[in-house]
């Protein structure tokens, strides 16, 4: 390390600059941050999910009544898959008729929402948490993210802090959204942008109204 300490050090004096200034890792502090339930209930859950939610030996049944042992809202008819990970699950709720595809990683430092009829499909993230790029200490940020009925979240996709995911819209394969999406139209990029407008067939092939 003492080898990249000298030309770091000259490089920094050239620019005016100090090793103690700009960001400090070691200033980092998260103490106020409320994870919402004692250490002991959370070192449960650290225990609980790897065994019955995250495990692909588990079964539907088993997830989601452990979710809601642990404080989560779960709807009726929600299916949810083997490696599903959520950070807290007394900060989740989800509608009715819902999917979580494998691997998706609810990270939910803040509360996420989940309507009726949504789908998250397979490696979906969603991150309530990022830092203050701008601080010295690198504070944490926390934002809630909300997913309004009958939404769409295709493979890989990713939704940030304090996202609105109105009802309807679909977020398309690894797209990622960072802003509000539109509802009843399917967004693609990064960042995600509507590309055009979604349109629901009935069962028979008519075109069908969508809710509002």
């Amino acid at each position: 390390m003492a080898d990249l300490a000298d030309p770091l050090e000259a490089t920094l004096a050239s620019d005016g600059m100090r090793a103690t200034d700009g960001v400090r890792l070691d200033l980092y502090q998260a103490e106020d941050f409320d994870r919402g339930r004692p250490a002991w209930i959370e070192a449960i859950w650290l225990l609980l999910q790897p065994l019955l939610v995250t495990s692909p030996f588990s079964c539907n049944l088993l997830r989601t009544f452990a979710l809601r042992l642990m404080g989560a809202h779960i709807g009726r008819g929600v299916t949810i898959k083997g490696g599903v990970r959520v950070k807290f699950p007394w900060r989740l709720r989800v509608g009715n008729h819902c999917w979580i595809g494998q691997d998706a990683w609810l990270d939910n430092l803040a509360e996420v929402i989940i309507g009726d009829h949504c789908c998250l499909s397979q490696g979906v993230y969603l991150c309530t948490g990022s830092h203050d790029w701008a601080s010295t200490s690198f504070d944490l940020m926390v934002k809630p993210i909300v997913l309004e009925g009958q939404v769409w979240l295709a493979a890989h996709s990713v939704v940030g802090p304090g996202v609105v995911v109105r009802r309807g819209a679909v977020l398309a394969l690894g797209s990622v959204a960072t802003a509000e999406l539109s509802p009843w139209h399917i967004h693609r990029g990064n960042p995600a942008i509507p590309i055009r407008p979604r349109a629901i067939r009935s069962s028979k092939g008519k075109a069908a109204q969508p809710e509002t």
